[in-house]
C-alpha cells in the first residue's frame, strides 16, 4: 500500500509552493517575505480569456515570477525537486485541482483550508458557509492526503461571521489570519495533528442556477445569496445583477413574492416570502458599473 511522504521533523527550509489564484499570492509573498526558500512554484496552466482569446496567467504565476521564483505547471517537476533530506514541504493554497498519490507519496504536503474542518471541505467553503448562515468560520492549516480535504489538522483560528460580511470581506479576513499561522508552521514546525471529527460537510462549486434569486425565500435567505456575490433576477425579460442590498424595513409576508415597493428616487424595497430586501446598488444587463 503507498504511504504519504513523510513531513519534516521540524521546520521546512525548503518549500514547493502549490496554488493559482488570487487568493493564493499573498501566503506566497508572506512565505517569501519570512525568509523561506520557496524553490519552486506550481500552478495551474495558463487560460484564454476575452473577446481576443488571449492568453492569460493565473495570478500566482505572475506573483512568483516578480518575486523571481522558478515557476511550473508540470506536478513531476515537484517529484524531481525532492531529495534524499527529510526538510522539504509542499504547501498548498487553492492549486484548484485534486494531487494524486503518486505525487504525495514523495513529496510530503499541507494546505491552507478557509473553514473548520470537517465542515465545508472542498471547493467553496467560504460561500457555503455564508449561504448556510454560520455563525463561525475559520482556517485550518491541514495535512493534503488523497481524499479530498480529509487530512489532520495541525493548527485553526476560528472568527465569527458578521451579518454584514460579504465572500470578499469574510475572505479577506480568512486569509489575513491564514498567514501567521501558515508562517509559523512552515518555520517553526507542524507539531501533533488532530484527526477531523465530527458529521463531515462538503462545499460543492456554486453552479450558476444557485445564484438566481427565489423572490419566494425569506429575505434573510436572498441576503445571504447576495453577500456572496453574482445573484441576479428578471425584470421584464431583462436580467438584472443585484450588486448590494440589505434587509428591507418592511418585515410583513407578502402574497406578491417579487413585488417592488418604491421608497424613494434612490431606494425601493422588494417583497420576499419574509420580509424584504431593500436594493442598494444593481447592474443591468449589459451595462457597466
Amino acid at each position: 500500500m503507498t504511504r504519504l511522504a513523510d513531513l519534516p521533523n521540524s521546520g521546512a527550509s525548503r518549500i514547493i509552493y502549490f496554488g493559482t489564484p488570487e487568493i493564493a499570492v499573498a501566503p506566497l509573498r508572506a512565505l517569501v517575505k519570512a525568509g523561506c526558500k520557496v524553490e519552486l512554484v506550481i500552478t495551474r496552466p495558463d487560460v484564454r480569456r476575452g473577446r481576443g482569446n488571449q492568453t492569460s496567467a493565473c495570478p500566482v504565476k505572475v506573483a512568483a515570477q516578480e518575486l523571481g521564483l522558478k515557476v511550473s505547471e508540470s506536478l513531476s517537476d515537484a517529484v524531481a525537486l525532492v531529495g534524499s533530506s527529510n526538510d522539504l514541504l509542499g504547501v498548498v493554497v487553492a492549486y484548484g485541482e485534486l494531487i494524486s498519490m503518486d505525487v504525495l507519496s514523495v513529496v510530503p504536503m499541507i494546505n491552507v483550508h478557509f473553514s473548520l474542518l470537517p465542515r465545508w471541505r472542498g471547493a467553496a467553503p467560504v460561500e457555503r458557509a455564508i449561504l448556510a448562515g454560520d455563525k463561525t468560520t475559520g482556517v485550518c492549516i491541514m495535512r493534503v492526503v488523497e481524499s479530498l480535504d480529509q487530512g489532520e489538522v495541525f493548527s485553526r483560528v476560528e472568527m465569527p461571521i458578521l451579518s454584514t460580511d460579504t465572500l470578499d470581506s469574510l475572505r479577506q479576513k480568512l486569509l489575513d489570519a491564514s498567514l501567521p499561522l501558515l508562517v509559523d508552521a512552515v518555520k517553526n514546525g507542524l507539531g501533533d495533528g488532530v484527526a477531523q471529527s465530527g458529521d463531515a460537510v462538503y462545499a460543492k462549486k456554486i453552479a450558476a442556477s444557485e445564484l438566481q434569486i427565489n423572490w419566494s425565500n425569506t429575505a434573510t435567505q436572498i441576503d445571504r445569496l447576495i453577500r456572496i456575490g453574482g445573484a441576479f433576477t428578471f425584470i421584464g425579460g431583462k436580467r438584472l445583477k443585484i450588486v448590494k442590498a440589505k434587509l428591507g424595513a418592511d418585515s410583513a409576508t407578502s402574497t406578491v413574492h417579487g413585488a417592488i415597493k418604491i421608497i424613494s428616487r434612490h431606494e425601493c424595497e422588494v417583497a420576499t416570502g419574509t420580509g424584504s430586501i431593500s436594493l442598494i446598488e444593481v447592474q443591468p444587463e449589459g451595462s457597466q458599473l
